[in-house]
């Protein structure tokens, strides 16, 4: 594919976003990073650092001229919020101004970073692995206000994918390596058994790929993806005590040996919840955490590799970077 123009990230100071950015100027590309809270140094001065949010339509309008490709990470990432309309007001509204602002400037691709969370209604359990085949369940089969409203924001796309524009969406599973600043859900759950916190766990299905590879996968989404299509991006299945094994083995501390079951997991998540809700912090479990953990999602994840062309990396380097960074 030819490179011509810029490329935009936004949330590019994300955990992801920051992998994609030095992607991109690793290929030798145009970088401009529209964030709400960029740090001063960050990156190098072939990127262009834009303070803003994706909620500012007429900040949208300004740095969209001369922008080829659009990656759209931008949104709260978290399974909980002290307030829970701010899901839909960012996630959905900011998509929406985004496709309005890139329609209006005739880009060539926007890639959109939804969320494998919404690939399977949480009630339904099976050993059946999900792959892009699956229809999207309703939104009332979501299990909670994050998958909600990254499920509201790609219907969204494929909108406007009926309507000539050209997009594409990739689902990453749970990204792991070094500089995860915000803490996502995977990160924190690694610095909680560093941290000794991890008394107990849930049983669960989990899908790791090291974070370098998401970076990797949204550039070949846009460079090689259909539009209109939709790509997982993930690499290993494994359980929870799987992964606190390897955790177990690269740190040298004991992984927890007591498990907890679903229904008390969900008790404790909604106690933690209900104090949350009081304390204004969030809680270290939340509702919609235990449903997706209880959901049994196992993923095939081959047709990235297959029709994009996504290399593989070692998980286990990617957890050693991830502790390193923690420590």
């Amino acid at each position: 594919m030819r490179d011509q123009g810029i490329s935009l990230v936004t949330g590019g100071l994300g955990f992801i976003g920051r992998y994609l950015v030095k992607a991109l100027i690793d290929r030798g590309k145009k970088v401009r990073v529209l964030d709400k809270d960029p740090s001063t140094g960050v990156f190098t001065n072939a990127v262009e650092v834009v303070t803003g949010s994706v909620l500012d339509k007429s900040l949208l309008s300004e740095i969209m001229p001369g922008v080829s490709f659009v990656y759209h990470l931008a949104g709260i990432p978290h399974l909980w919020q002290q307030n829970p309309k701010d899901f839909a007001r960012v996630n959905v509204n900011g998509t929406r101004n985004i496709l309005e602002a890139a329609s209006n400037s005739g880009i060539r691709r926007l890639v959109y970073t939804s969320s494998e969370t919404i690939l399977r209604p949480w009630k339904i359990r099976s050993d059946r692995p999900i792959d892009e085949t699956n229809p999207l369940p309703s939104v009332e089969e979501l299990p909670g206000p994050y998958s909600k409203s990254k499920l509201l924001a790609e219907l969204e796309v494929m909108k406007a994918v009926s309507q000539g524009f050209p997009a594409t969406v990739v689902y990453p599973t749970i990204p792991v390596g070094a500089g995860d600043i915000n803490l996502t859900p995977p990160t924190r759950m690694i610095r909680d058994f560093l941290n000794g916190k991890s008394p107990a766990y849930l049983e669960c299905n989990l899908n790791l790929i090291p974070v370098q590879a998401v970076a990797e996968g949204h550039i070949l989404a846009a460079e090689n993806g259909k539009v209109g299509e939709r790509y997982i991006l993930g690499q290993e299945n494994m359980k929870m005590s799987e992964l606190l094994r390897q955790l177990e083995l690269l740190t040298g501390k004991k992984m927890p040996v007591k498990k907890v079951p679903y229904q008390m997991a969900m008790l404790t998540a909604r106690a933690m919840e209900f104090s949350a809700r009081l304390s204004g912090k969030a809680p270290a479990a939340s509702v919609e955490g235990v449903r997706l953990a209880g959901a049994n999602m196992i993923f095939k994840t081959s047709k990235a590799r297959e029709e994009l062309g996504l290399h593989e990396y070692p998980i286990q380097q990617a957890l050693k970077q991830s502790i390193d960074w923690l420590e």
